[in-house]
């Protein structure tokens, strides 16, 4: 387990005092020290994170980063205060999702009537000519094992040009949507009541492309204040042009215009920085982004790790731009 950080604050307090007293075992204390994430959260190249709360314990679903061929299982961490985390190994890997064979990417969970549904993204399709595509897997507890939902994809081609990769669920008022998709475009359906299918939207289509200028990949969704926050990555996740974007809507169907860049590298800290998700621990309007970036010095193009800062919103509603960290946040035991 790793050992906590001291904040700024402490570490001049802690300062100040041994200067004057001489002794830092006089000058410290429990009260004083406050445990703070520390940058990465998790050990190991993980990507794609997808942050979550369920009962008592937060909960991080990354991509395992590595070349394509040997991204054959997903792991899972814990955590009841953002700063000590536990490892949930293999919860799903290929060996239990008869078609996936690589290439495993992108987690997203969701806790309906009692059960977990993973959803996640296999083999890497180039064209309606391959098989594979967007997963779903189930499970009793959240940190599994999962087991495959469906025996096939829930979604197995291109529609509206957009790979079937990147997938988030996001419910609303009891309504369930997966937005997704690669190659530059973005599209949003929305799912029935047992996820194994879909709902019509008003004109008879299935998959409704929301793509906003400058998406690429990796689409998330919040809703704040009854507003519809639509955020996606940008550049090239193997480079520094890596980034997320955002816009507001007053659907989940959007539409969605770009309203500027909230996170991107910073050479002092880390780079390529993106492909996130968001954490806001219920009753509060403390909010986390759970991203991922490149170390510096990065010497292969899939060392990507997992951070965790704050997310912030001006009095308008608008984003503030995500100021990364080494620290990461301090602890946040949920109520």
């Amino acid at each position: 387990m790793r050992k906590p950080r001291l904040s700024q604050h402490a570490v001049l307090t802690v300062f100040l005092c041994v200067v004057l007293l001489g002794s830092v075992s006089s000058c410290t204390s429990e009260s004083e020290v406050e445990p703070l994430a520390g940058n990465p959260i998790i050990e190991g190249w993980y990507a794609d994170p997808e942050g979550a709360i369920y009962g008592s314990e937060y909960f991080v679903f990354p991509t395992y980063s590595a070349r394509y061929r040997d991204q054959v299982f997903f792991d899972a961490f814990s955590s009841p205060d953002l700063v000590n985390w536990t490892k949930h190994e293999r919860i799903l890997d290929t060996t239990m999702v008869a078609w996936a064979d690589s290439a495993m990417w992108a987690p997203a969970t969701i806790e309906k009537d009692g059960k977990y549904y993973f959803f996640f993204a296999a083999n890497d399709i180039q064209s309606d000519d391959q098989y594979g595509g967007i997963g779903v897997a189930v499970s009793e507890r959240p940190e599994g094992p999962y087991s495959d939902y469906l025996g096939k994809p829930l979604i197995d081609a291109f529609h509206n040009g957009a790979q079937p990769i990147d997938q988030f669920v996001f419910e609303d008022d009891g309504q369930y949507y997966i937005y997704y998709g690669g190659w530059r475009h973005a599209n949003v359906a929305h799912l029935n009541k047992n996820f194994d299918g879909f709902i019509p939207f008003e004109d008879g289509t299935i998959f409704k492309e929301v793509t906003p200028e400058g998406y690429v990949e990796g689409p998330f969704m919040l809703k704040r204040n009854d507003k519809y926050y639509f955020m996606w990555s940008e550049g090239g996740w193997t480079n520094d042009s890596y980034r997320v974007a955002y816009a507001i809507a007053d659907s989940p169907l959007g539409p969605f215009e770009r309203l500027g860049t909230i996170l991107k590298q910073d050479p002092t800290v880390a780079t390529g920085a993106g492909h996130h998700s968001v954490i806001n621990p219920p009753g509060t309007d403390d909010w986390f982004i759970v991203y991922h970036r490149r170390p510096i010095p990065n010497e292969d193009r899939d060392h990507r790790v997992t951070a965790i800062d704050r997310l912030m919103f001006a009095e308008d509603g608008s984003i503030l731009p995500v100021v990364m960290t080494n620290e990461g946040v301090p602890a946040q035991a949920l109520r």
